[in-house]
Parts: C-alpha cells; sequence; structure tokens
C-alpha cells in the first residue's frame, strides 16, 4: 500500500543532479512517471539509477506529473519555464522544483500564473551521478525557497531525500550560490595547483602528501572558524611570503600557469582577515603586500 502523499515525479534532465534527487525521491515511495534524457551518458545514467521508468519527451513528462524536477543547467531554465508557458503545459497545483543555486523562485514567474507552485531546492553537494550519491545526501543541506505557505512543503521534500533544508530568502539567492561556488570549485582549482607543484618536482603521489593536510584543515575551519588560522601570513613571516612569491614567479614564467595571481590573491585576502581579528598589525599588512609584489602604494612598473 502506498503511503498518503506520494506524487506522481517526472524528471527534466537526467544530468548527474536529476537522476539522483530522482532516485531519492522514488526511493521514498513517490512514483517516477518519467524523465527526459537526450545524450547517451544521461540515457545510461537514467537506467542505472532509475531502471524502468520510462524515458519521454519533456511536454509529456509535464503532463503526466504531479512533480516536476527541473534539473538542468542554470543558463537553460528561464527559456525551459518560459517555452513550456506557452505551450500551457503548466497545470494548476502542480509542483515544480528546480535544482539551481543562483535562483530562487522568481525564475518560475510563468509556472505560478498558470496556477502551479514553484519551489526552489538547490542540494549544496556536488554529484558523481552514481548510487553512492544517494548515501551523501545524507549529510547534505539544500537551500529552499518558496512562498511563505508552500515552504512546508519544499521543507518535507527535503526531508523526504533524507538531507537538511535551510531556507534561502529570495534576494540571497545569487550570494548564497556564490559562497557555495566559492568554497567548493575554488577548492578544486587549489588542490589541483598543489598538486601539480608537487608532481613537478618528483613527488609521486601528492594527493596522499596532501588529503591529510587538507582534511585536517577543513575539520579545523569548520570547527573554529577563522581561529584555526595559520601559516606564514598569519604569522606576518614576511621573508617566507616574499620566498614563495618569488619561487611562484619562477615556476609560473616557466610553466605559462595561473599560480602567482591565485596565492596572491588568497594570501592578500588572508592577510586582511588577520588584521581583522587582530593577528597582524595595520603595518605588517603593508609589508605583506610589499612581499608579495602588490603593494597598492608602490609606482607602477615596480
Amino acid at each position: 500500500m502506498a503511503r498518503p502523499g506520494r506524487l506522481g515525479v517526472g524528471i527534466i534532465g537526467a544530468g548527474k543532479v536529476g537522476a539522483v534527487l530522482g532516485a531519492a525521491l522514488r526511493a521514498a515511495e513517490h512514483a517516477v512517471v518519467g524523465v527526459s534524457a537526450v545524450s547517451e551518458a544521461s540515457r545510461e545514467r537514467a537506467e542505472t539509477l532509475l531502471p524502468g521508468v520510462p524515458v519521454l519527451e519533456i511536454q509529456d513528462i509535464v503532463e503526466r506529473s504531479e512533480l516536476v524536477l527541473l534539473a538542468v543547467p542554470d543558463d537553460a531554465l528561464g527559456e525551459l519555464v518560459a517555452g513550456l508557458a506557452k505551450l500551457a503545459a503548466w497545470q494548476p497545483g502542480q509542483l515544480v522544483a528546480h535544482t539551481s543555486g543562483r535562483f530562487g523562485v522568481g525564475i518560475l514567474n510563468p509556472v505560478r500564473a498558470a496556477g502551479a507552485i514553484p519551489l526552489a531546492l538547490h542540494p549544496a553537494m556536488t554529484f558523481t551521478g552514481m548510487s553512492l550519491d544517494l548515501t551523501r545526501l545524507l549529510d547534505c543541506t539544500f537551500g529552499v525557497t518558496a512562498d511563505a505557505a508552500m515552504l512546508p512543503i519544499a521543507q518535507a521534500l527535503v526531508v523526504e531525500m533524507g538531507a537538511e533544508p535551510v531556507a534561502i530568502a529570495e534576494a540571497d539567492r545569487t550570494l548564497y550560490h556564490a559562497s557555495l561556488a566559492h568554497s567548493s570549485n575554488h577548492m578544486v582549482t587549489l588542490v589541483a595547483q598543489a598538486s601539480q607543484m608537487l608532481r613537478e618536482i618528483g613527488v609521486e603521489n601528492p594527493e596522499s602528501m596532501l588529503g591529510p593536510l587538507l582534511r585536517a584543515t577543513l575539520e579545523n575551519a569548520l570547527a573554529s572558524g577563522e581561529s584555526a588560522l595559520t601559516g606564514p601570513v598569519a604569522r606576518g613571516d614576511v621573508g617566507t611570503v616574499s620566498a614563495h612569491a618569488q619561487a611562484l614567479k619562477e615556476y609560473d614564467g616557466g610553466a605559462g600557469g595561473d599560480v602567482l595571481a591565485a596565492y596572491q590573491a588568497m594570501a592578500q585576502a588572508t592577510a586582511r582577515r588577520a588584521v581583522s581579528r587582530g593577528l597582524l598589525r595595520p603595518e605588517q599588512l603593508n609589508e605583506i603586500d610589499e612581499a608579495l609584489g602588490t603593494d597598492p602604494k608602490a609606482p607602477e612598473g615596480n
């Protein structure tokens, strides 16, 4: 016997996110009635994570579904929603949720105009598109946005997928998404740069060297915030910072890379936050800037 309140769910976009969330909703005993999948990879993903679910045209999915999950790229979302509205596809009372971090429910105004209910459900997690993501959802938080009366529905859907909902105001969605992208995406770049440098000086397995350091750093930062800050910048060790900058300048010159600019930007941000916490004196900040080769008072060309 089906649990009460079970929905017929349609998944538009069998990418890494859509297929996994569809599988999570199915595990909560909702019925996934159809999925759209264009590429071969998305079709294989749908077969693996949503076995037995028919691959349908988008308009057919919307017609059959009580909950439509739009798991498409940010830049495609508005055009898709508006296009379906022109086709009079949206139905009164239908739940329509997107998974974009950048947008709240404003982008779903054509849905609202048709009498459907707009929801924004963004998982703050990176996805592999494999079944292991279902386990990761249990530690995941979703940024949810909805009209006040509909927020409990959005929250309940997230809880049913095993995750934790956190309400994000419509006006704060872009900053919310920027914070996640800054932390997650830029961490990948940082790790890639560090691994590259270690590999090029002969370290055969940079990951085994960086792994314990980065895991401990992340755990300390999450537990203690900026109290966990350490290293030459926070200590005002100008000589070491200068040596780093010079070595990276020479390295980038040979590799034609982007490491020096990233190091300079993060060291400057670290120094300014250290000053605000009283770890560095203002005059030490100027010394750090000079050591980095980014002294704002230095004349052009120096």
